[in-house]
Protein backbone atom coordinates (compact mmCIF):
# COMPACT_ATOMS: atom_id res chain seq x y z
CA UNK A 1 0.00 0.00 0.00
CA UNK A 2 2.28 2.65 -1.21
CA UNK A 3 1.87 5.58 -3.24
CA UNK A 4 3.92 7.74 -5.74
CA UNK A 5 5.54 11.10 -3.84
CA UNK A 6 4.23 13.96 -5.13
CA UNK A 7 0.44 13.22 -5.23
CA UNK A 8 -1.82 15.41 -2.56
CA UNK A 9 -3.02 13.52 0.27
CA UNK A 10 -6.55 12.35 2.03
CA UNK A 11 -6.02 11.35 4.88
CA UNK A 12 -9.07 8.87 7.02
CA UNK A 13 -9.40 8.16 10.63
CA UNK A 14 -10.83 5.08 11.57
CA UNK A 15 -8.43 4.01 14.52
CA UNK A 16 -10.87 0.97 15.25
CA UNK A 17 -10.83 -2.74 14.89
CA UNK A 18 -12.19 -5.16 11.76
CA UNK A 19 -15.53 -4.62 12.14
CA UNK A 20 -15.27 -1.05 12.06
CA UNK A 21 -13.05 -1.26 9.09
CA UNK A 22 -15.41 -3.66 7.06
CA UNK A 23 -18.33 -1.38 7.92
CA UNK A 24 -16.45 1.24 6.56
CA UNK A 25 -15.41 -0.06 3.21
CA UNK A 26 -18.00 1.64 1.18
CA UNK A 27 -17.22 4.96 2.64
CA UNK A 28 -13.51 4.69 1.42
CA UNK A 29 -14.40 2.99 -1.83
CA UNK A 30 -16.64 5.92 -2.43
CA UNK A 31 -13.52 8.63 -1.58
CA UNK A 32 -11.36 6.55 -3.31
CA UNK A 33 -13.50 7.07 -6.70
CA UNK A 34 -14.15 10.39 -5.79
CA UNK A 35 -10.17 11.20 -5.55
CA UNK A 36 -8.48 9.03 -7.94
CA UNK A 37 -5.37 11.50 -8.16
CA UNK A 38 -5.03 11.61 -4.18
CA UNK A 39 -2.91 9.25 -2.17
CA UNK A 40 -5.31 7.79 0.89
CA UNK A 41 -3.65 7.57 3.94
CA UNK A 42 -5.66 5.21 6.36
CA UNK A 43 -4.67 5.96 10.52
CA UNK A 44 -5.98 2.72 11.71
CA UNK A 45 -4.21 -0.12 13.85
CA UNK A 46 -1.47 -1.72 12.21
CA UNK A 47 -2.36 -5.39 13.06
CA UNK A 48 -4.92 -4.62 10.01
CA UNK A 49 -2.92 -4.07 7.04
CA UNK A 50 -4.08 -7.18 5.54
CA UNK A 51 -7.61 -6.63 6.22
CA UNK A 52 -6.80 -2.87 5.20
CA UNK A 53 -4.95 -3.75 1.57
CA UNK A 54 -8.22 -6.11 0.91
CA UNK A 55 -10.55 -3.44 0.92
CA UNK A 56 -8.40 -2.14 -2.64
CA UNK A 57 -9.59 1.72 -1.35
CA UNK A 58 -5.94 2.11 0.48
CA UNK A 59 -2.87 3.17 -0.49
CA UNK A 60 -1.57 4.02 2.57
CA UNK A 61 -1.67 2.58 6.05
CA UNK A 62 -1.08 5.48 9.04
CA UNK A 63 -0.88 3.14 11.73
CA UNK A 64 -3.02 4.39 14.82
CA UNK A 65 -4.69 3.41 17.86
CA UNK A 66 -5.25 3.60 21.66
CA UNK A 67 -5.97 1.87 24.40
CA UNK A 68 -9.72 1.07 24.90
CA UNK A 69 -10.03 1.99 20.98
CA UNK A 70 -9.95 5.32 21.84
CA UNK A 71 -9.08 8.28 19.88
CA UNK A 72 -5.55 8.33 19.50
CA UNK A 73 -3.65 11.49 21.19
CA UNK A 74 -1.41 12.01 18.29
CA UNK A 75 -1.02 11.00 14.63
CA UNK A 76 2.74 10.46 13.39
CA UNK A 77 1.16 12.52 9.89
CA UNK A 78 4.49 13.12 8.31
CA UNK A 79 4.79 16.52 5.75
CA UNK A 80 2.61 18.86 4.55
CA UNK A 81 -1.13 18.82 5.28
CA UNK A 82 -3.22 16.83 4.04
CA UNK A 83 -5.42 18.28 1.28
CA UNK A 84 -8.80 16.63 2.90
CA UNK A 85 -9.13 14.63 6.22
CA UNK A 86 -12.03 12.84 6.66
CA UNK A 87 -13.58 11.42 10.42
CA UNK A 88 -14.91 8.03 9.98
CA UNK A 89 -13.85 7.42 13.73
CA UNK A 90 -16.75 9.43 15.63
CA UNK A 91 -18.60 12.80 15.81
CA UNK A 92 -17.03 14.02 19.00
CA UNK A 93 -14.50 16.66 19.61
CA UNK A 94 -11.60 14.47 20.45
CA UNK A 95 -11.41 13.12 16.24
CA UNK A 96 -12.50 16.47 15.64
CA UNK A 97 -9.81 18.51 17.13
CA UNK A 98 -6.96 15.28 16.38
CA UNK A 99 -7.88 16.39 12.34
CA UNK A 100 -8.09 19.67 12.45
CA UNK A 101 -4.24 20.18 14.53
CA UNK A 102 -3.26 19.13 10.89
CA UNK A 103 -4.30 22.04 9.50
CA UNK A 104 -6.38 19.92 6.43
CA UNK A 105 -7.62 21.96 3.21
CA UNK A 106 -10.50 20.46 3.82
CA UNK A 107 -12.35 18.67 6.69
CA UNK A 108 -15.15 16.31 6.36
CA UNK A 109 -16.99 15.74 9.50
CA UNK A 110 -20.15 15.28 11.45
CA UNK A 111 -21.40 18.51 13.66
CA UNK A 112 -21.38 18.43 16.91
CA UNK A 113 -21.55 21.58 19.40
CA UNK A 114 -18.57 21.17 21.13
CA UNK A 115 -16.52 21.89 18.07
CA UNK A 116 -19.11 24.82 16.21
CA UNK A 117 -16.44 25.60 13.43
CA UNK A 118 -17.53 22.27 12.02
CA UNK A 119 -20.44 22.81 9.76
CA UNK A 120 -20.81 19.23 8.95
CA UNK A 121 -24.23 17.25 8.63
CA UNK A 122 -26.05 15.82 11.31
CA UNK A 123 -25.31 12.91 13.60
CA UNK A 124 -28.59 10.51 13.93
CA UNK A 125 -28.10 7.87 16.35
CA UNK A 126 -31.01 5.70 13.91
CA UNK A 127 -29.03 4.60 11.27
CA UNK A 128 -27.20 1.75 10.12
CA UNK A 129 -23.07 2.03 10.96
CA UNK A 130 -22.17 1.71 6.70
CA UNK A 131 -25.13 3.93 5.67
CA UNK A 132 -23.83 6.63 8.34
CA UNK A 133 -20.63 7.34 6.98
CA UNK A 134 -21.98 6.96 3.46
CA UNK A 135 -24.69 9.68 4.60
CA UNK A 136 -21.38 12.24 5.20
CA UNK A 137 -20.02 12.12 2.23
CA UNK A 138 -23.06 13.02 0.36
CA UNK A 139 -23.75 15.31 2.74
CA UNK A 140 -20.13 17.20 0.93
CA UNK A 141 -21.11 15.93 -2.72
CA UNK A 142 -19.59 12.67 -3.10
CA UNK A 143 -21.51 9.93 -4.36
CA UNK A 144 -21.29 6.69 -1.70
CA UNK A 145 -23.44 3.50 -1.68
CA UNK A 146 -23.71 1.36 1.23
CA UNK A 147 -24.02 -1.57 -0.27
CA UNK A 148 -20.51 -1.71 -1.78
CA UNK A 149 -18.69 -3.73 0.92
CA UNK A 150 -18.02 -7.17 -1.12
CA UNK A 151 -14.29 -8.43 -0.60
CA UNK A 152 -11.85 -10.09 -3.13
CA UNK A 153 -11.87 -14.22 -3.06
CA UNK A 154 -8.71 -14.13 -0.82
CA UNK A 155 -5.89 -15.98 -3.05
CA UNK A 156 -4.66 -18.29 -0.58
CA UNK A 157 -7.25 -21.56 0.54
CA UNK A 158 -9.47 -22.19 2.90
CA UNK A 159 -8.15 -24.83 5.92
CA UNK A 160 -11.33 -26.35 6.57
CA UNK A 161 -13.55 -25.50 3.22
CA UNK A 162 -17.14 -26.24 3.52
CA UNK A 163 -17.09 -26.39 7.49
CA UNK A 164 -19.74 -24.36 9.70
CA UNK A 165 -17.07 -21.89 11.35
CA UNK A 166 -18.67 -21.01 14.98
CA UNK A 167 -16.81 -18.72 16.58
CA UNK A 168 -17.61 -18.13 20.31
CA UNK A 169 -15.73 -14.80 21.39
CA UNK A 170 -16.31 -10.94 21.15
CA UNK A 171 -14.45 -8.14 23.11
CA UNK A 172 -17.14 -7.98 25.68
CA UNK A 173 -18.78 -10.65 27.80
CA UNK A 174 -21.98 -8.70 26.86
CA UNK A 175 -21.77 -9.79 23.46
CA UNK A 176 -20.48 -13.70 24.08
CA UNK A 177 -23.25 -15.97 24.08
CA UNK A 178 -22.22 -18.62 26.65
CA UNK A 179 -19.58 -21.41 25.56
CA UNK A 180 -21.55 -23.91 26.97
CA UNK A 181 -24.21 -23.10 24.51
CA UNK A 182 -22.52 -23.01 21.40
CA UNK A 183 -20.96 -26.30 22.48
CA UNK A 184 -24.84 -27.61 22.41
CA UNK A 185 -24.88 -25.95 18.85
CA UNK A 186 -21.83 -27.64 17.47
CA UNK A 187 -22.89 -30.75 18.76
CA UNK A 188 -26.33 -31.06 16.93
CA UNK A 189 -24.67 -29.88 13.61
CA UNK A 190 -21.95 -32.37 13.23
CA UNK A 191 -24.52 -34.81 14.53
CA UNK A 192 -26.19 -33.23 11.37
CA UNK A 193 -23.56 -34.10 9.16
CA UNK A 194 -22.22 -30.58 8.66
CA UNK A 195 -18.23 -30.37 9.47
CA UNK A 196 -17.55 -27.33 11.95
CA UNK A 197 -14.87 -25.09 12.36
CA UNK A 198 -14.20 -23.34 15.87
CA UNK A 199 -12.07 -20.13 15.47
CA UNK A 200 -11.31 -17.49 18.99
CA UNK A 201 -9.51 -14.16 18.40
CA UNK A 202 -6.05 -13.76 20.21
CA UNK A 203 -6.58 -14.45 24.06
CA UNK A 204 -9.51 -16.75 23.66
CA UNK A 205 -8.00 -20.44 23.93
CA UNK A 206 -9.84 -21.46 27.04
CA UNK A 207 -12.99 -19.87 25.31
CA UNK A 208 -12.34 -21.98 22.19
CA UNK A 209 -11.35 -25.32 23.98
CA UNK A 210 -15.05 -24.85 26.29
CA UNK A 211 -16.88 -24.68 22.79
CA UNK A 212 -15.05 -27.21 20.20
CA UNK A 213 -16.72 -31.02 20.75
CA UNK A 214 -14.85 -34.38 19.58
CA UNK A 215 -15.47 -34.72 15.77
CA UNK A 216 -15.28 -30.52 15.43
CA UNK A 217 -11.72 -28.75 14.45
CA UNK A 218 -10.17 -25.74 16.66
CA UNK A 219 -8.64 -22.72 15.39
CA UNK A 220 -7.22 -21.31 18.44
CA UNK A 221 -4.80 -18.05 18.94
CA UNK A 222 -6.33 -15.86 15.92
CA UNK A 223 -5.82 -16.93 12.66
CA UNK A 224 -3.95 -14.35 10.24
CA UNK A 225 -6.33 -12.09 8.39
CA UNK A 226 -5.76 -14.18 5.03
CA UNK A 227 -6.40 -17.59 6.25
CA UNK A 228 -9.57 -16.67 8.64
CA UNK A 229 -10.62 -14.49 5.40
CA UNK A 230 -10.52 -17.43 3.05
CA UNK A 231 -12.13 -19.67 6.12
CA UNK A 232 -15.27 -17.66 6.30
CA UNK A 233 -14.73 -17.03 2.29
CA UNK A 234 -15.32 -20.99 2.03
CA UNK A 235 -17.12 -21.94 4.74
CA UNK A 236 -20.85 -23.53 4.78
CA UNK A 237 -22.13 -20.85 7.17
CA UNK A 238 -20.85 -18.67 10.25
CA UNK A 239 -22.27 -18.57 13.90
CA UNK A 240 -20.91 -15.95 15.82
CA UNK A 241 -22.37 -12.79 18.10
CA UNK A 242 -22.28 -9.35 16.86
CA UNK A 243 -18.47 -9.19 16.48
CA UNK A 244 -15.69 -9.03 13.11
CA UNK A 245 -16.38 -11.90 11.89
CA UNK A 246 -20.20 -12.03 11.37
CA UNK A 247 -19.16 -8.71 8.98
CA UNK A 248 -16.62 -10.75 7.26
CA UNK A 249 -19.08 -13.20 6.70
CA UNK A 250 -21.33 -10.73 4.70
CA UNK A 251 -17.93 -9.12 2.55
CA UNK A 252 -17.91 -12.70 1.21
CA UNK A 253 -21.30 -13.24 0.39
CA UNK A 254 -21.50 -16.20 3.61
CA UNK A 255 -24.42 -17.43 4.96
CA UNK A 256 -24.57 -16.34 8.10
CA UNK A 257 -26.32 -16.59 11.87
CA UNK A 258 -25.70 -13.53 13.99
CA UNK A 259 -26.74 -13.18 17.60
CA UNK A 260 -27.71 -9.91 18.87
CA UNK A 261 -27.40 -8.56 22.52
CA UNK A 262 -27.54 -4.75 23.65
CA UNK A 263 -27.18 -3.39 20.05
CA UNK A 264 -29.64 -3.84 17.73
CA UNK A 265 -29.10 -5.82 14.58
CA UNK A 266 -30.99 -2.91 12.38
CA UNK A 267 -27.52 -0.73 13.52
CA UNK A 268 -24.97 -2.69 13.55
CA UNK A 269 -26.51 -6.23 11.35
CA UNK A 270 -26.28 -7.61 7.90
CA UNK A 271 -27.76 -5.37 4.75
CA UNK A 272 -31.59 -5.75 5.50
CA UNK A 273 -33.49 -8.48 3.45
CA UNK A 274 -30.61 -10.74 2.80
CA UNK A 275 -31.98 -14.34 3.44
CA UNK A 276 -28.38 -15.49 3.17
CA UNK A 277 -27.70 -13.90 6.79
CA UNK A 278 -29.67 -14.07 9.47
CA UNK A 279 -29.63 -11.68 12.69
CA UNK A 280 -31.19 -12.93 15.93
CA UNK A 281 -32.58 -10.53 18.24
CA UNK A 282 -34.85 -10.52 21.16
CA UNK A 283 -36.05 -6.68 21.80
CA UNK A 284 -36.18 -5.55 25.11
CA UNK A 285 -34.85 -2.75 27.15
CA UNK A 286 -31.11 -1.36 26.67
CA UNK A 287 -28.08 -2.98 27.26
CA UNK A 288 -23.88 -2.32 28.44
CA UNK A 289 -22.29 -3.43 24.91
CA UNK A 290 -19.37 -3.24 27.37
CA UNK A 291 -21.29 -5.39 30.18
CA UNK A 292 -19.14 -7.78 32.05
CA UNK A 293 -21.62 -10.68 32.25
CA UNK A 294 -23.61 -11.74 28.67
CA UNK A 295 -26.97 -9.04 27.83
CA UNK A 296 -30.05 -10.47 28.85
CA UNK A 297 -31.00 -9.92 25.34
CA UNK A 298 -28.44 -12.31 24.53
CA UNK A 299 -29.42 -15.14 26.47
CA UNK A 300 -32.98 -14.68 25.32
CA UNK A 301 -31.67 -16.37 21.95
CA UNK A 302 -32.19 -20.35 22.43
CA UNK A 303 -30.20 -23.65 21.44
CA UNK A 304 -33.16 -23.91 18.75
CA UNK A 305 -33.04 -20.51 17.31
CA UNK A 306 -29.68 -20.65 16.65
CA UNK A 307 -29.93 -24.46 14.94
CA UNK A 308 -32.79 -23.57 12.96
CA UNK A 309 -31.54 -20.42 11.29
CA UNK A 310 -28.29 -22.17 10.45
CA UNK A 311 -30.51 -24.64 8.52
CA UNK A 312 -32.20 -21.89 6.91
CA UNK A 313 -29.37 -20.16 5.94
CA UNK A 314 -27.45 -23.70 4.76
CA UNK A 315 -30.41 -24.60 2.78
CA UNK A 316 -30.42 -21.05 0.60
CA UNK A 317 -26.87 -20.94 0.31
CA UNK A 318 -26.70 -24.65 -0.72
CA UNK A 319 -23.96 -25.61 -3.07
CA UNK A 320 -21.51 -22.91 -2.21
CA UNK A 321 -19.62 -25.40 0.10
CA UNK A 322 -18.20 -28.82 -1.52
CA UNK A 323 -20.62 -31.43 0.20
CA UNK A 324 -23.73 -30.68 -2.57
CA UNK A 325 -26.68 -29.19 -2.56
CA UNK A 326 -28.61 -30.18 0.27
CA UNK A 327 -30.07 -29.73 3.56
CA UNK A 328 -27.86 -32.20 6.37
CA UNK A 329 -30.48 -34.51 7.96
CA UNK A 330 -31.74 -33.35 11.69
CA UNK A 331 -31.60 -29.73 10.40
CA UNK A 332 -34.88 -27.59 9.43
CA UNK A 333 -35.78 -25.28 7.03
CA UNK A 334 -37.88 -22.72 9.06
CA UNK A 335 -41.38 -22.41 8.65
CA UNK A 336 -41.59 -19.77 5.67
CA UNK A 337 -38.67 -20.22 4.39
CA UNK A 338 -39.11 -22.56 1.03
CA UNK A 339 -35.66 -24.77 0.07
CA UNK A 340 -34.68 -24.20 -3.44
CA UNK A 341 -35.06 -26.28 -6.20
CA UNK A 342 -32.99 -29.84 -5.36
CA UNK A 343 -33.06 -28.93 -1.32
CA UNK A 344 -34.87 -31.15 0.99
CA UNK A 345 -35.71 -29.53 4.57
CA UNK A 346 -35.89 -32.48 7.45
CA UNK A 347 -37.86 -31.76 10.00
CA UNK A 348 -36.16 -30.13 13.15
CA UNK A 349 -35.57 -31.13 16.67
CA UNK A 350 -38.62 -31.78 18.97
CA UNK A 351 -40.19 -29.44 20.90
CA UNK A 352 -42.53 -29.37 23.93
CA UNK A 353 -45.80 -28.86 22.92
CA UNK A 354 -47.87 -25.83 24.11
CA UNK A 355 -43.96 -23.95 24.77
CA UNK A 356 -43.44 -22.62 21.60
CA UNK A 357 -40.32 -20.43 21.53
CA UNK A 358 -40.49 -16.96 20.99
CA UNK A 359 -39.16 -15.37 17.37
CA UNK A 360 -36.37 -13.34 17.69
CA UNK A 361 -36.66 -10.11 14.92
CA UNK A 362 -34.56 -7.72 13.10
CA UNK A 363 -36.08 -4.22 13.49
CA UNK A 364 -35.62 -0.93 11.53
CA UNK A 365 -33.77 1.61 12.81
CA UNK A 366 -36.58 3.30 13.92
CA UNK A 367 -38.02 0.34 15.37
CA UNK A 368 -34.97 -0.02 17.84
CA UNK A 369 -35.06 3.23 19.14
CA UNK A 370 -39.03 3.04 20.02
CA UNK A 371 -37.84 -0.09 21.33
CA UNK A 372 -35.66 1.59 23.89
CA UNK A 373 -32.30 0.42 22.69
CA UNK A 374 -29.35 2.63 23.31
CA UNK A 375 -28.68 5.23 20.58
CA UNK A 376 -25.68 4.66 19.10
CA UNK A 377 -24.14 7.88 19.43
CA UNK A 378 -26.18 9.61 21.90
CA UNK A 379 -24.47 10.24 24.64
CA UNK A 380 -21.08 8.00 25.37
CA UNK A 381 -17.73 8.11 24.47
CA UNK A 382 -16.75 9.23 20.61
CA UNK A 383 -17.14 6.70 17.98
CA UNK A 384 -20.29 4.34 17.62
CA UNK A 385 -21.03 0.61 18.38
CA UNK A 386 -19.53 -1.81 15.90
CA UNK A 387 -18.67 -5.52 15.16
CA UNK A 388 -15.49 -6.69 16.43
CA UNK A 389 -11.96 -8.31 15.60
CA UNK A 390 -11.00 -9.80 19.43
CA UNK A 391 -9.74 -8.21 22.56
CA UNK A 392 -6.49 -6.70 20.33
CA UNK A 393 -6.63 -4.60 18.09
CA UNK A 394 -5.48 -6.77 15.94
CA UNK A 395 -7.24 -8.62 12.55
CA UNK A 396 -8.58 -11.26 15.11
CA UNK A 397 -11.79 -12.36 14.77
CA UNK A 398 -13.36 -11.21 17.31
CA UNK A 399 -14.33 -7.69 18.09
CA UNK A 400 -12.98 -4.67 16.12
CA UNK A 401 -14.76 -1.78 16.91
CA UNK A 402 -13.92 0.23 19.93
CA UNK A 403 -13.92 3.65 20.05
CA UNK A 404 -14.16 5.90 23.45
CA UNK A 405 -13.63 9.44 23.95
CA UNK A 406 -15.99 11.36 25.91
CA UNK A 407 -18.34 13.62 24.24
CA UNK A 408 -21.49 14.10 26.43
CA UNK A 409 -23.30 11.11 24.61
CA UNK A 410 -24.78 7.31 26.17
CA UNK A 411 -22.66 4.03 26.43
CA UNK A 412 -22.66 2.57 22.45
CA UNK A 413 -21.91 -0.74 21.65
CA UNK A 414 -18.03 -1.13 20.64
CA UNK A 415 -16.71 2.60 23.53
CA UNK A 416 -16.23 1.71 26.97
CA UNK A 417 -18.12 4.31 29.10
Amino acid sequence: MTAPAGRPRLLVLRALGLGDLLTGVPALRALRRAHPGHELVLAAPGGLAPAVAATGAVDTLLPASAPGRAVPRVLPWPGPPPDLAVDLHGNGPPSHRLLSALRPGRLFAFAHPGTPEITGPPWRADEHERERWCRLLRAYGLPADATDLALAPPAVPSPAPGAVVVHPGAASAARRWPADRYAAVVRRLLAAGLPVAVTGGPGEDALVARTVVPGARAFPGGLPFATLSALVAGARAVVSGDTGIAHLAVAHGTPSVTLYGPVAPALWGPPPGSPRHRPLWHPGPPGDPHGRSPDPLLLRITEDEVVDAVGGVVALGAGCGPSGPSVPSGLSVPSGLSAPSGLSGASGPSRSPGSPRPAPEAVGPADAAARGRPPLDAGAPEGHPGGGAGPSPGPGPSDPRDRSAPTGRAPRKGAPP
